[in-house]
């Protein structure tokens, strides 16, 4: 008589096709820096396109999208988490604390313990959790500075996402966009071309076949000091300046932005 071996079950593989996907987050995920006049609240950005290439697979695919710029991450636990659960989605989005790192004088220990009853509440729901981690801005003069802050917050973030089963989505290996070619006129968003392979990017993070090819940008021209400075000069006074003042006033750009898709 052979004796037999019990052997543990594996655990039962993520689905190939997802009905119901919700997406929740700040501008990141609201698309801010992909204008697109045929989009909800006229941007695109990475999670319609992810989106887009889903509902190829199914004809019954859904899609909602509760990011609005300018939030912290307090306020997308308070006013987009529970929303997202009663949805019932089958696959979820989550990149939060963005806004919160790049604050002065905050803790990414603090941040990243906030966090972790939304994802956990997230994942009580049985769909798949994608998480972000943020973007290594080493190539970066302005945000250059929280570089290492960023770096420790990504570490809790994947402590987060190994307890909670999500997976995770890794802006900081995402080489391509440390180029400033890949981020909008504020140096602070990603423009058409940065959403377009952070999509890419989630995409291959699901194991979703899809076609979207590589950007291919023009060949950068080098500027002149002089053209270089004047940049410089827009960028302030549009900008970092008017940040500046809304942090100050303790103002956020998202106060008066409704979610551009707030249910199925």
């Amino acid at each position: 008589m052979t004796d037999t071996i019990d052997t543990p079950a594996l655990p039962a593989a993520a689905p190939t096709t997802w009905l119901r996907y919700v997406a929740v987050g700040d501008s990141f995920t609201e698309g801010v820096g992909d204008p697109d006049p045929e989009s909800p609240g006229g941007l695109r950005g990475w999670a319609d396109r992810v989106a887009e290439v889903l509902g190829e697979r199914s004809p019954d695919f859904a899609y909602a999208n509760l990011a609005v710029r300018g939030k912290l991450l307090a306020q997308i636990v308070d006013e987009q988490i529970e929303a997202a659960v009663a949805l019932q989605p089958d696959l979820i989005t989550i990149s939060a604390g963005g806004n919160d790192v790049i604050r002065p004088g905050t803790d990414p220990d603090v941040i990243a313990a906030r966090f972790d009853p939304a994802l956990e509440a997230l994942a009580a729901t049985g769909a798949t959790v994608v998480l972000f981690t943020g973007v290594d801005v080493g190539f970066s003069p302005v945000f250059r500075r929280i570089r290492g802050k960023t770096a420790v917050y990504n570490e809790h973030l994947r402590v987060l996402a190994a307890k909670h089963g999500a997976l995770v989505a890794d802006q900081w290996g995402l080489k391509v966009i440390q180029d400033a070619r890949y981020w909008s006129i504020d140096r602070l968003h990603l423009n058409t071309l940065g959403h377009h392979e952070v999509a890419r990017m989630v995409l291959d993070t699901l194991g979703v076949e899809h076609d979207l090819e590589p950007g291919r940008p023009e060949p950068h021209k080098p500027q002149t000091w002089r053209q270089a400075r004047r940049d410089d000069l827009v960028w302030t006074r549009e900008y970092f300046l008017p940040w500046v003042g809304r942090r100050i006033r303790r103002v956020s750009s998202g106060d008066t932005i409704q979610p551009k898709r707030p249910g199925f």
